[in-house]
C-alpha cells in the first residue's frame, strides 16, 4: 500500500510538473511578457481574469489527480498484463515507436470527437462539460479544466488505445506529452498557425486555435481534437471557422489569404 501510494505520488508530481511547465510557459509568453507583441494574434477581443485562471489551475489539478491513477493503473498495475503493453523496446522494429504515436492520436481524435459530442447532451453537459465550458474565452490553463467525471472518461482514452495496439511506455510518455501540447495551442487563444498553412493540404486535415476557441465561444459544433476529419464528415464543423480564421490571418499579417481551396470555402 505504501509503495503503491508512493507510485502515485509520483505520477501526480510529474504530471503537475507537465501542466505547470506545457500551459506555464505559452501563458507567460502570451498573457503577460508579450502580450503587446501577439495583440494580433488575439483571438477574441474580450479577455479572460485572474478568477477564470484560478478556476481552471483548480479544476486542472484535479484533473491531474485523476490521470495520475490512471497512468499507475495502466502502466502499474495487473491490469497491463491485459493490454498489449511491451516492455522489451525490441520486441518491434524502432520505427514502430513513431508510427504507434501516429496511430495512437488518430485512435484518440476518434475517441475524443464522439465522447465530446455526447458530453454535449443536454443533461450530460449540465452535468459535467458545463465546467470546462466555463471558460467561454479560454487560456492555456484551461487545457485539463475538467469535471471530475469528464476527467476519468478524458483518460480512459489511454486503456483503448493499449488494448487496440502495441505500445511500449515511450510512446505512452511521448503520447501524453504531444497530446498535451496539441490542447495547449487549442485552448491558447491565439492563433499563432504560420500564413501559408492556409493553402496547404494541412489546413484541410489540421485543427488549429481558432477552430477550438469558436467551440467554446459559440458552445457548439468544432468537437475534434486534432484534425478536422470527423467534424465534416459529420456536418459539426462550425460554418463560421474558415472565415474567422481568415479574419484573423489577415489581422495577423495585414493582408488576405489566397483563395481558399473550394472544399474549405464550402465547409
Amino acid at each position: 500500500m505504501q509503495e503503491t501510494s508512493a507510485i502515485l505520488f509520483k505520477h501526480f508530481t510529474l504530471s503537475t510538473i507537465r501542466y505547470f511547465v506545457l500551459a506555464g510557459i505559452p501563458f507567460l509568453l502570451f498573457y503577460k511578457f508579450f502580450t503587446t507583441w501577439f495583440n494580433e494574434n488575439k483571438i477574441q477581443n474580450r479577455k479572460a481574469n485572474v478568477k477564470d485562471f484560478v478556476r481552471e489551475i483548480g479544476h486542472s489539478l484535479q484533473t491531474t489527480a485523476v490521470f495520475a491513477v490512471i497512468g499507475y493503473l495502466a502502466l502499474q498495475s495487473p491490469i497491463k498484463n491485459y493490454t498489449r503493453l511491451y516492455t522489451n523496446i525490441n520486441d518491434y522494429p524502432g520505427w514502430w515507436i513513431w508510427v504507434s504515436l501516429m496511430i495512437s492520436l488518430i485512435i484518440h481524435d476518434t475517441y475524443f470527437y464522439w465522447m465530446h459530442r455526447l458530453l454535449h447532451h443536454k443533461k450530460l453537459f449540465k452535468l459535467a462539460h458545463l465546467v470546462h465550458h466555463q471558460s467561454t474565452n479560454p487560456s492555456p490553463w484551461a487545457s485539463y479544466s475538467f469535471h471530475f467525471f469528464e476527467a476519468w472518461t478524458e483518460g480512459a482514452v489511454l486503456f483503448v488505445i493499449m488494448f487496440l495496439i502495441p505500445i511500449h511506455p515511450v510512446t505512452v510518455i511521448l503520447f501524453t506529452i504531444v497530446g498535451f501540447i496539441i490542447n495547449v495551442y487549442g485552448h491558447l487563444g491565439y492563433e499563432i498557425a504560420p500564413k501559408r498553412l492556409r493553402n496547404s493540404i494541412l489546413f484541410e486535415v489540421l485543427n488549429t486555435s481558432v477552430h477550438h476557441n469558436i467551440h467554446h465561444s459559440k458552445f457548439k459544433g468544432n468537437y475534434g481534437l486534432y484534425f478536422r476529419f470527423w467534424d465534416r464528415l459529420m456536418g459539426t464543423e462550425h460554418p463560421d471557422y474558415v472565415k474567422e480564421y481568415d479574419r484573423i490571418q489577415q489581422k495577423r499579417f495585414g493582408t488576405e489569404n489566397q483563395k481558399a481551396p473550394l472544399q474549405s470555402q464550402s465547409s
